[in-house]
């Protein structure tokens, strides 16, 4: 814990006799890009409302960069830069002076240098050719990487992240991902909700996993991938001699649109014992794999649902 980030013990908030977060312990390592996951309602803004002191906690510890939250806020928050639900600006002003507005307010960072870092905020979030047009002609994806460029006015340790792709095409999304990844490569702790998995497999390099609240798991992408075990996919017009293959190797097969699947456990059997065993039978066989869980089956293993949860 000692190397962490952000860590928390026995997290909890509720809202009268509702738990919203129960019991929550994170670990989130320094110099990571940890994703954090669950479905709508599973209790991912508050936690992160929590960590930036916004809200209070009914019970449980937070230590934010090493240090008590919300106890020493003071003194912790001019080291984290925050986009939390999303940006929000003055729309008669450019982007360039909602900036400057933001940095004022900001009793750690100096004036004299002021101009320099808001230019330097919006390059680096390729708002450059923006910066003196009126926010309110911004299009959701140019407001959102203004929110982040507005987090990163100043260096930060500890950078958390609300949905940060939200309403960006695809080459908006590839450039705040490349972003993301670059701060990380400089040693600023990233935190990252999302509920875009696709997204967090490529930039993440660790992830938690929320469900109703509760922790369903966390670690590195691979650990949590690794968790489910391999799986072999077999490709065929004959389904039924195919399950009935599997079935003898003591495995679990489901029909997909194309053949079958199943998790190979633990014990695996080997895949030239399998694939030997399935042409023996007079499978014909269109394709044979085995791969690895996805970030998706664990997350669906863990939480039995879709992300859109009503709660």
């Amino acid at each position: 814990m000692t190397d962490a980030a952000i860590a928390t013990s026995g997290l909890t908030k509720r809202f009268r006799s509702r738990a919203v977060v129960d019991g929550l312990d994170l670990d989130v390592p320094r110099g990571s890009v940890f994703g954090f996951l669950g479905p709508n309602g599973s209790g991912k803004t508050t936690t992160i409302r929590m960590l930036l002191g916004l809200v209070s906690p009914s019970a449980g510890s937070i230590r934010v960069l090493g240090e008590p939250m919300p106890d020493r806020g003071a003194r912790v928050l001019p080291r984290v830069g925050a986009l939390v639900e999303g940006p929000a600006f003055a729309p008669y002003l450019s982007g360039a002076a909602n900036l400057m507005r933001r940095d004022t307010a900001d009793r750690y960072a100096p004036g004299a240098t002021r101009r320099a870092r808001v230019e330097a905020a919006l390059e680096r979030v390729g708002l450059s050719h923006a910066a003196g047009k009126h926010v309110r002609a911004y299009s959701l994806g140019m407001k959102q990487r203004l929110g982040i460029a507005g987090a990163l006015l100043t260096d930060r340790d500890l950078l958390v992240l609300d949905e940060p792709t939200n309403g960006l095409d695809p080459q908006g999304t590839r450039e705040v991902r490349a972003l993301v990844r670059s701060l990380a490569d400089e040693g600023t702790t990233v935190f990252v909700s999302s509920h875009l998995l696709a997204e967090i497999e490529q930039v993440c390099t660790h992830a938690a996993i929320m469900r109703t609240g509760r922790l369903a798991a966390q670690g590195s992408l691979d650990e949590l991938r690794s968790a489910s075990g391999p799986r072999v996919a077999i490709e065929t017009p004959d389904t039924a001699l195919a399950s009935g293959v599997l079935a003898r190797f003591g495995l679990e097969p489901v029909a997909t649109g194309d053949g079958v699947e199943a998790s190979l456990g633990s014990p695996a059997p080997a895949a030239e014992d399998l694939s030997a065993a399935l042409v023996g039978d007079g499978v014909r066989l269109r394709g044979f794999a085995v791969r690895s869980s996805s970030l998706e089956e664990r997350f669906v293993e863990l939480t039995g649902e879709g992300f859109d949860v009503e709660q």
